[in-house]
């Protein structure tokens, strides 16, 4: 390469070497900005992981402490002293909701709670409306139980063979024995339900008359 050549070559690269440094000290800032912000964000997430993480251990360690009250009211009385939002709320009512023998009404009130709140997952909503209706009993209708159960028993909800199951027995309660027998039979045979409720089931249909 003959000098000239080699001359021009330099005087390119340092031109380009120029413009570069040019461009960084005028858009540098640009460059750190995304790299604080990506830094910031990953210090953020973590900090956000740690306190979910503590909160979540803290609301277990309150709800543990309430459960081990020495009788139902006393139970009750520090469930309600928990405070919690969102899933955790679900759970704690859910919870409160377990042991109705002490308030009924206060039962039903937290179920209903759970019931009402859209943006909670099924399995919260969907397990609040079947102890409702099991909490209920023979205090509702049948056909307004069975209308909350309905949308439980659909292939894919978390609790369809317990609702399929209370809708069965809903069948007794009105005297259709044959149509309870056949909804048991069939719920013996589901690949979803649990062997204890493939024997429950296999117990109703004897004391319907059925075959075992």
């Amino acid at each position: 390469m003959s000098n000239p050549e080699s001359f021009i070559e330099e005087v390119t690269e340092e031109v380009r070497r120029d413009r570069l440094f040019a461009l960084f000290r005028r858009y540098g800032w640009i460059g750190l900005v995304v790299v604080l912000a990506l830094v910031g964000g990953a210090a953020w997430s973590e900090w956000q992981k740690a306190r979910h993480r503590a909160e979540s251990m803290a609301f277990g360690d309150a709800v543990l402490a309430a459960l081990e009250a020495p009788d139902p009211a006393a139970r009750q009385a520090a469930l309600a002293g928990v405070q919690a939002g969102g899933e955790r709320a679900a759970v704690l009512n859910l919870l409160r909701a377990s042991d109705p023998t002490t308030d009924r009404a206060a039962a039903l009130a937290a179920l209903e709670a759970v019931i009402a709140e859209p943006d909670l997952a099924p399995s919260y909503r969907d397990l609040a409306v079947l102890r409702r209706v099991i909490l209920l009993g023979a205090g509702a209708p049948v056909a307004e139980r069975r209308a909350a159960l309905e949308p439980l028993a659909v292939a894919g909800r978390p609790y369809r063979v317990l609702a399929l199951e209370q809708l069965a027995l809903l069948r007794v309660e009105e005297g259709d024995t044959a149509g309870a027998i056949a909804a048991l039979q069939a719920l013996g045979q589901d690949q979803e339900a649990s062997a204890g409720l493939r024997a429950r089931a296999a117990q109703m249909i004897v004391a319907l008359g059925g075959a075992g």
